[in-house]
């Protein structure tokens, strides 16, 4: 991996972009930055990280043999990376809420963005954002009562916190990260991530709405597929649900 840094940027999903269009990126280009004045979420939502006291990172990646409709499942990897990292550097227990949101003490910890380029329904280039709360102290009102950081959770636990470090926790989700990407390619599937996931799945076993565009219905969540879907159990019959149709949310709050 080819890593570069920046003190401050608009967005490392934005950077990897421009330089897309400039001309050759190496594939595994990561671009990291200490300050992001226009970093994105899933939903379009803007947000702006202090200097210094989170991950704000991107990789350039050229999965070309991978269809188009399976390009959101690296967004799931990248999920699996970072609960790695955060439990193996610093002992934390981490949890998933389908889809992608990494959880620990039930408040989120990290956020991930996907971005694909396709021309005539073929994969270009995939670029993969990954923001990490890591010396937050404090939130925006909106979310402070469902966000955490590294340094909150350790301190919970009664662990120091002098031995986290933004670089450190990056390249090791990156590294994570490329170990299932590669395995992802050769099965073209989430086989090999789904143990871990699952062993992970807040939602599992607990009632779900779940916010299709046709009706919402609760049902009860089961697990994860190794295509990315949720499967929920509704009137005795298991249905597939898609992050890109609809919208999982838990009944009594965040989780």
């Amino acid at each position: 991996m080819n890593y570069i840094y920046y003190d401050e940027i608009d967005s490392t999903n934005n950077e990897i972009k421009r330089k897309l269009l400039e001309g050759d990126v190496p594939e595994f280009t990561v671009i990291s930055a200490g300050r992001q004045t226009a970093g994105r979420g899933r939903s379009g939502h803007d947000w702006e990280s202090p200097k210094d006291v989170s991950v704000a990172t991107s990789i350039a990646l050229y999965p070309r043999e991978v269809s188009c409709e399976a390009v959101p499942r690296l967004t799931l990897i990248a999920a699996v990376a970072v609960a790695e990292a955060l439990e193996k550097l610093y002992g934390l227990k981490t949890a998933i809420k389908w889809p992608n949101d990494i959880l620990v003490s039930n408040k989120k910890i990290c956020g991930i963005l996907t971005e694909l380029s396709a021309k005539d329904n073929h994969v270009e280039n995939v670029v993969v954002g990954i923001g990490v709360n890591v010396h937050n102290r404090t939130f925006p009102e909106e979310i402070s009562h469902m966000a955490i950081s590294v340094d909150q959770a350790l301190e919970q636990m009664g662990k120091p916190t002098d031995n986290v470090h933004c670089k450190e926790l990056t390249e090791a989700i990156w590294e994570c990260f490329l170990t299932h990407y590669q395995e992802f390619l050769r099965q073209q599937d989430l086989s090999e991530i789904l143990d871990f996931y699952n062993a992970r799945l807040i939602n599992k076993g607990r009632v779900v709405k779940v916010l299709d565009p046709k009706g919402a219905y609760e049902a009860v969540a089961k697990e994860m597929t190794k295509t990315g879907e949720l499967l929920v159990e509704k009137d005795e019959k298991l249905i597939s649900v898609d992050s890109g149709e609809v919208s999982v949310r838990g009944i009594y709050g965040y989780v």
